[in-house]
């Protein structure tokens, strides 16, 4: 038996690695790429498959908001999310969205194609590094403290936005980045100040550093 897989990232390089790996394996068969998340939706509604390999940060509709509709739209398609982030508030929101797995890029093909596997078959999997760690704060009792963050109050794209131009990205970087209009990134920002109860731009990635949403951006300073 084989299972019909969508592979969804903005970088074609991955996507070809990813198809290449996954055609050696006569348990997957790749029905269709894309690089966006409406682009998901679209190749899903063409193919229905089984699975769906997808980016958690992605151009337009993001990994977590495609996963929402994906799920609501075909029950039947399962999501594995691919992610370069560890953090709670994205593994948190992509199982909330209705992810059934959660992998990240620094794993080896091997982990992957495991992870494809065991939900496939109606399982659920997290990368071992990320279930350890919410298995110790679940003992110690500490999880449900730790969602209630400072940045619950912020859209999961409003999140994206955060963490972009906390890695010292300028608002006409993240509006390229994520194929939206200058003016929506300088409202985001806005919006997230208010939310945050920070004045400036350094306010907020002080809050994104100390949530752990992303690392200092070094020297870099921030632009507008």
């Amino acid at each position: 038996m084989s299972f019909d897989i969508v592979v969804v990232d903005d970088h074609r390089v991955v996507r070809d690695g990813i198809r290449a790996i996954l055609t050696r394996d006569p348990e997957f068969r790749v029905v269709g790429e894309a690089d966006d998340g409406a682009g998901a939706l679209r190749v899903c509604q063409e193919t229905n498959p089984a699975l769906v390999l997808m980016d958690i940060s992605l151009p337009g509709v993001n990994g977590i908001e495609a996963t929402v509709q994906l799920v609501r739209h075909f029950p039947n398609t399962k999501v594995v999310i691919l992610s370069m982030y560890d953090d709670e508030r994205s593994v948190m929101g992509a199982i909330r969205a209705g992810a059934r797995g959660f992998v990240l890029k620094q794993a080896s093909f091997g982990e992957v194609l495991n992870a494809l596997r065991v939900v496939a078959r109606g399982g659920t999997y997290l990368s071992s590094s990320i279930s350890g760690r919410l298995v110790e704060r679940l003992q110690r009792g500490s999880l449900d403290a730790a969602e209630k963050g400072p940045l619950d109050s912020l859209s999961p794209r409003e999140t994206q936005v955060l963490r972009l131009v906390a890695e010292g990205k300028s608002s006409k970087e993240v509006a390229t980045i994520l194929k939206l209009e200058h003016s929506t990134i300088r409202s985001y920002r806005k919006t997230m100040m208010k939310k945050l109860g920070v004045s400036n731009l350094a306010g907020l990635i002080q809050v994104a550093v100390a949530a752990g949403v992303t690392t200092p951006p070094g020297t870099a300073k921030p632009s507008s």
